[in-house]
Protein backbone atom coordinates (compact mmCIF):
# COMPACT_ATOMS: atom_id res chain seq x y z
CA UNK A 1 0.00 0.00 0.00
CA UNK A 2 1.49 3.74 -0.88
CA UNK A 3 -0.25 7.03 0.29
CA UNK A 4 0.86 10.30 0.44
CA UNK A 5 2.04 11.44 4.08
CA UNK A 6 2.03 15.27 5.17
CA UNK A 7 2.48 14.82 8.94
CA UNK A 8 4.72 17.71 9.22
CA UNK A 9 3.33 20.31 6.93
CA UNK A 10 6.45 19.70 4.41
CA UNK A 11 6.47 17.78 1.07
CA UNK A 12 3.82 14.98 0.59
CA UNK A 13 6.26 11.54 0.54
CA UNK A 14 5.12 8.34 -0.48
CA UNK A 15 4.72 5.57 2.83
CA UNK A 16 5.50 1.99 1.25
CA UNK A 17 6.04 -0.66 3.97
CA UNK A 18 8.54 -2.33 1.89
CA UNK A 19 10.41 0.90 1.44
CA UNK A 20 10.34 1.73 4.86
CA UNK A 21 11.91 -1.63 5.99
CA UNK A 22 14.62 -1.75 3.68
CA UNK A 23 15.67 1.91 4.61
CA UNK A 24 15.18 0.90 8.92
CA UNK A 25 17.59 -2.63 8.09
CA UNK A 26 20.00 -0.09 5.61
CA UNK A 27 20.13 2.11 8.43
CA UNK A 28 20.65 -0.32 11.16
CA UNK A 29 23.34 -1.91 9.50
CA UNK A 30 25.11 1.11 9.03
CA UNK A 31 25.08 1.34 13.10
CA UNK A 32 26.26 -2.76 12.97
CA UNK A 33 29.03 -1.61 10.81
CA UNK A 34 29.90 1.72 12.47
CA UNK A 35 29.73 -0.89 15.75
CA UNK A 36 32.44 -2.92 14.18
CA UNK A 37 34.25 -0.89 13.34
CA UNK A 38 34.94 1.29 16.93
CA UNK A 39 35.36 -1.66 18.79
CA UNK A 40 38.90 -2.73 16.25
CA UNK A 41 39.89 0.44 16.53
CA UNK A 42 40.13 0.26 19.81
CA UNK A 43 41.69 -3.47 20.00
CA UNK A 44 44.15 -1.59 17.92
CA UNK A 45 44.88 1.47 19.52
CA UNK A 46 48.47 1.40 21.58
CA UNK A 47 49.10 3.87 24.57
CA UNK A 48 52.17 5.11 22.78
CA UNK A 49 49.68 6.24 19.61
CA UNK A 50 47.47 7.54 22.15
CA UNK A 51 50.10 9.73 24.35
CA UNK A 52 51.78 11.23 20.54
CA UNK A 53 47.95 12.57 19.99
CA UNK A 54 47.26 13.92 23.11
CA UNK A 55 50.56 16.22 22.92
CA UNK A 56 49.70 16.81 19.43
CA UNK A 57 48.42 20.15 20.15
CA UNK A 58 51.20 21.14 22.59
CA UNK A 59 48.67 22.23 24.87
CA UNK A 60 45.96 21.50 26.62
CA UNK A 61 42.11 22.79 28.15
CA UNK A 62 42.71 21.51 31.30
CA UNK A 63 45.93 19.61 31.89
CA UNK A 64 45.61 18.37 35.42
CA UNK A 65 42.21 16.88 34.44
CA UNK A 66 43.56 15.24 31.26
CA UNK A 67 43.39 11.36 31.94
CA UNK A 68 46.03 8.89 31.06
CA UNK A 69 45.61 5.98 28.60
CA UNK A 70 44.00 2.72 30.73
CA UNK A 71 41.52 5.63 31.98
CA UNK A 72 40.32 6.91 28.81
CA UNK A 73 40.11 3.28 27.56
CA UNK A 74 37.72 2.85 30.56
CA UNK A 75 35.94 5.63 29.53
CA UNK A 76 35.44 5.31 26.05
CA UNK A 77 34.14 1.57 26.93
CA UNK A 78 31.22 3.06 29.07
CA UNK A 79 30.22 5.45 26.59
CA UNK A 80 30.45 3.23 23.54
CA UNK A 81 27.97 0.94 25.79
CA UNK A 82 25.34 3.93 26.53
CA UNK A 83 25.61 4.97 22.72
CA UNK A 84 24.84 0.97 21.46
CA UNK A 85 22.11 0.83 24.05
CA UNK A 86 20.77 4.21 22.92
CA UNK A 87 20.99 3.77 19.37
CA UNK A 88 19.24 0.51 19.55
CA UNK A 89 16.28 2.18 21.51
CA UNK A 90 16.01 4.81 19.14
CA UNK A 91 16.21 2.69 16.42
CA UNK A 92 13.19 0.62 17.98
CA UNK A 93 11.41 3.44 18.58
CA UNK A 94 11.66 4.57 14.88
CA UNK A 95 10.41 1.38 13.91
CA UNK A 96 7.47 1.40 15.87
CA UNK A 97 6.41 5.30 14.80
CA UNK A 98 7.26 4.11 10.75
CA UNK A 99 4.91 0.63 11.26
CA UNK A 100 1.97 2.57 13.01
CA UNK A 101 1.57 5.17 10.61
CA UNK A 102 1.35 2.24 8.17
CA UNK A 103 -1.14 0.68 10.56
CA UNK A 104 -3.48 3.70 10.75
CA UNK A 105 -3.21 4.36 6.84
CA UNK A 106 -4.03 1.18 6.40
CA UNK A 107 -7.17 0.97 9.42
CA UNK A 108 -8.47 4.47 7.94
CA UNK A 109 -8.80 3.67 4.27
CA UNK A 110 -9.74 -0.03 5.07
CA UNK A 111 -6.82 -0.81 3.01
CA UNK A 112 -7.81 0.56 0.17
CA UNK A 113 -5.32 2.61 -1.92
CA UNK A 114 -6.81 5.43 -2.53
CA UNK A 115 -6.51 7.52 0.33
CA UNK A 116 -9.08 10.41 0.60
CA UNK A 117 -8.24 13.63 3.09
CA UNK A 118 -10.92 12.41 5.67
CA UNK A 119 -8.36 9.03 5.74
CA UNK A 120 -5.40 10.86 5.21
CA UNK A 121 -6.39 12.99 8.82
CA UNK A 122 -7.35 10.13 10.50
CA UNK A 123 -4.12 8.48 10.25
CA UNK A 124 -2.07 11.61 10.91
CA UNK A 125 -4.02 11.98 13.41
CA UNK A 126 -3.83 8.78 15.31
CA UNK A 127 0.12 8.90 14.51
CA UNK A 128 0.34 12.43 16.14
CA UNK A 129 -0.90 11.01 19.27
CA UNK A 130 1.66 7.67 19.19
CA UNK A 131 4.14 9.67 18.40
CA UNK A 132 5.04 11.12 22.00
CA UNK A 133 3.29 8.24 23.64
CA UNK A 134 6.19 6.30 26.07
CA UNK A 135 7.47 2.68 24.34
CA UNK A 136 5.24 0.69 26.69
CA UNK A 137 2.37 2.73 25.76
CA UNK A 138 3.29 2.05 21.93
CA UNK A 139 3.70 -1.62 22.69
CA UNK A 140 0.12 -1.26 24.15
CA UNK A 141 -1.41 0.67 21.24
CA UNK A 142 -0.07 -1.74 18.63
CA UNK A 143 -1.83 -4.49 20.38
CA UNK A 144 -4.54 -2.91 21.09
CA UNK A 145 -5.74 -0.94 18.00
CA UNK A 146 -4.48 -3.62 15.75
CA UNK A 147 -4.00 -6.54 17.20
CA UNK A 148 -0.37 -6.58 17.08
CA UNK A 149 2.32 -8.73 19.52
CA UNK A 150 5.79 -7.55 19.31
CA UNK A 151 8.62 -9.98 19.35
CA UNK A 152 11.31 -9.25 21.78
CA UNK A 153 8.76 -6.82 23.89
CA UNK A 154 10.33 -7.73 26.93
CA UNK A 155 13.64 -7.66 26.42
CA UNK A 156 12.79 -3.82 24.31
CA UNK A 157 11.95 -2.98 27.41
CA UNK A 158 14.54 -4.20 29.59
CA UNK A 159 16.87 -2.01 27.46
CA UNK A 160 15.00 0.45 28.68
CA UNK A 161 15.69 -0.18 31.99
CA UNK A 162 19.56 -0.81 31.08
CA UNK A 163 19.22 2.75 29.51
CA UNK A 164 17.99 4.46 32.75
CA UNK A 165 20.58 2.12 34.96
CA UNK A 166 23.76 3.51 33.05
CA UNK A 167 22.99 7.21 33.26
CA UNK A 168 21.04 7.24 36.16
CA UNK A 169 22.23 4.72 38.79
CA UNK A 170 26.15 4.53 38.03
CA UNK A 171 25.68 1.21 35.99
CA UNK A 172 24.41 -1.44 38.92
CA UNK A 173 21.10 -2.45 39.01
CA UNK A 174 18.42 -1.34 41.84
CA UNK A 175 15.69 -3.51 42.97
CA UNK A 176 13.39 -1.44 40.88
CA UNK A 177 14.47 -3.10 37.18
CA UNK A 178 14.15 -6.59 38.71
CA UNK A 179 11.33 -9.10 38.26
CA UNK A 180 9.90 -11.36 41.22
CA UNK A 181 12.70 -13.68 40.34
CA UNK A 182 15.13 -10.87 40.70
CA UNK A 183 16.38 -10.45 37.20
CA UNK A 184 16.65 -8.20 34.53
CA UNK A 185 16.27 -10.40 31.96
CA UNK A 186 17.18 -9.66 27.83
CA UNK A 187 16.86 -11.69 25.25
CA UNK A 188 19.42 -11.52 22.57
CA UNK A 189 19.11 -13.10 19.70
CA UNK A 190 22.47 -15.34 18.24
CA UNK A 191 23.30 -17.66 15.58
CA UNK A 192 23.59 -21.60 16.09
CA UNK A 193 25.20 -23.72 13.66
CA UNK A 194 23.90 -26.77 13.14
CA UNK A 195 26.18 -29.75 13.55
CA UNK A 196 24.46 -32.32 11.61
CA UNK A 197 24.99 -29.45 8.11
CA UNK A 198 28.61 -28.94 9.29
CA UNK A 199 29.42 -32.84 8.94
CA UNK A 200 27.67 -32.08 5.54
CA UNK A 201 29.77 -29.39 4.66
CA UNK A 202 26.89 -26.92 4.30
CA UNK A 203 27.12 -25.10 7.78
CA UNK A 204 23.83 -23.53 7.98
CA UNK A 205 22.92 -21.28 11.39
CA UNK A 206 19.62 -20.70 12.77
CA UNK A 207 18.43 -17.38 15.14
CA UNK A 208 18.52 -18.79 19.12
CA UNK A 209 17.94 -16.64 22.12
CA UNK A 210 21.02 -15.94 24.11
CA UNK A 211 19.57 -14.82 27.72
CA UNK A 212 21.34 -12.28 29.51
CA UNK A 213 20.31 -11.84 32.97
CA UNK A 214 21.62 -8.87 35.26
CA UNK A 215 21.01 -9.07 39.38
CA UNK A 216 20.11 -6.45 42.06
CA UNK A 217 23.37 -4.87 42.93
CA UNK A 218 25.48 -6.18 39.98
CA UNK A 219 27.19 -3.90 37.10
CA UNK A 220 25.85 -3.91 34.01
CA UNK A 221 28.43 -5.16 31.58
CA UNK A 222 28.27 -6.48 28.20
CA UNK A 223 30.94 -7.73 26.18
CA UNK A 224 32.13 -6.32 22.86
CA UNK A 225 29.83 -9.18 20.92
CA UNK A 226 27.03 -9.12 23.41
CA UNK A 227 26.64 -5.16 21.93
CA UNK A 228 26.78 -6.59 18.81
CA UNK A 229 23.55 -9.15 19.31
CA UNK A 230 22.05 -5.96 20.99
CA UNK A 231 21.69 -4.59 17.14
CA UNK A 232 20.70 -8.03 15.68
CA UNK A 233 17.64 -8.55 18.30
CA UNK A 234 16.68 -5.10 17.37
CA UNK A 235 16.93 -5.92 13.84
CA UNK A 236 14.69 -9.61 14.33
CA UNK A 237 12.35 -7.28 16.09
CA UNK A 238 11.78 -4.81 13.44
CA UNK A 239 11.96 -7.98 10.72
CA UNK A 240 9.40 -9.69 12.88
CA UNK A 241 7.29 -6.15 13.30
CA UNK A 242 7.74 -5.42 9.70
CA UNK A 243 5.98 -8.45 8.70
CA UNK A 244 3.11 -8.57 11.19
CA UNK A 245 2.23 -5.45 9.88
CA UNK A 246 2.23 -6.78 6.34
CA UNK A 247 0.06 -9.54 7.35
CA UNK A 248 -2.54 -6.88 9.19
CA UNK A 249 -2.77 -5.22 5.58
CA UNK A 250 -3.46 -8.48 4.66
CA UNK A 251 -6.16 -9.61 6.52
CA UNK A 252 -7.65 -6.57 6.19
CA UNK A 253 -7.69 -6.28 2.31
CA UNK A 254 -9.02 -9.77 2.41
CA UNK A 255 -12.04 -9.26 4.70
CA UNK A 256 -12.96 -5.89 3.09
Amino acid sequence: MTAESNPNGGQPQQVNLQQIAQQFMSGLQRHFDMLAFNLASREAVQEDCYNQRVNAPRIMPAAPRHQNFEQMQAYARDLLVRQVIGDSLNLTVTAMNNAHFFLALVKATNANKDVTPDAQKAAQESQQAFIPAQLDEKFNRLEKDYGIMCELEDSITSLGFVMQILMQQGGVVKEAQVDEQGELAIELKSVEIQDAAVAEGQPQGKLVDLRKVFREAEAVVFSDVELQLVLVSVASFADSLFKSVAEYARSVQEGA
